[in-house]
């Protein structure tokens, strides 16, 4: 067991949480990465009240 992973078996209420992998946490903290979905989600945003009005 991961040295994560025991903080969460000793409450049942997280047992079931999920534990981010490694890929995850680079992808989080990636500045581009964050950009490129920050302008994905307003393009989208955009699009939604375009069809609004």
């Amino acid at each position: 067991m991961k040295k994560e992973e025991l903080n969460f078996a000793r409450n049942e209420r997280f047992q079931l949480t999920m534990i981010p992998s490694a890929f995850v946490k680079k992808m989080r903290t990636c500045l581009v990465w964050q950009f490129f979905r920050f302008m994905v989600i307003n393009i989208k945003m955009l699009i939604v009240v375009a069809k609004s009005h």
